[in-house]
């Protein structure tokens, strides 16, 4: 089974999910892109696939998930921010299905870990 991925972007700012955020996803060894999306009006993506080379839980694999925060300040007529984009590197291990990236965002910061 080829492991997935999700992500929920939060805007803290507002206090509400951040729709319509472009999601790009690479995989870091080749720099290929694999997939390219838009979050929903509940500030989520699901159903990315982590193409892995091995389905060995103690081989890893990096990709790169960027978040374009700069065209999602812009919609929101956010005058001033920091981060034109986000970028989350994160180790994919063949042995576990689902992986989760959120995002919670403000103009002048961010924060992120690993989801269920």
């Amino acid at each position: 089974m080829m492991p997935t991925l999700s992500t929920h972007v939060l805007d803290t700012s507002l206090g509400r999910p951040a729709e319509g955020v472009q999601i790009q996803l690479y995989r870091v060894s080749d720099g290929e892109l694999l997939a390219k999306r838009l979050t929903d009006a509940d500030g989520r993506t699901a159903g990315l696939s982590l193409p892995v080379k091995s389905d060995k839980s103690d081989e890893y694999e990096e990709f790169r998930v960027v978040f374009a925060t700069e065209d999602y300040f812009r919609r929101q007529d956010v005058a001033e921010f920091f981060y034109a984009e986000v970028a989350i590197s994160f180790r994919v291990g063949g042995g576990l299905g689902h992986y989760h990236v959120p995002l919670l965002l403000s103009p002048f910061g961010y924060s992120t870990y690993r989801g269920s």
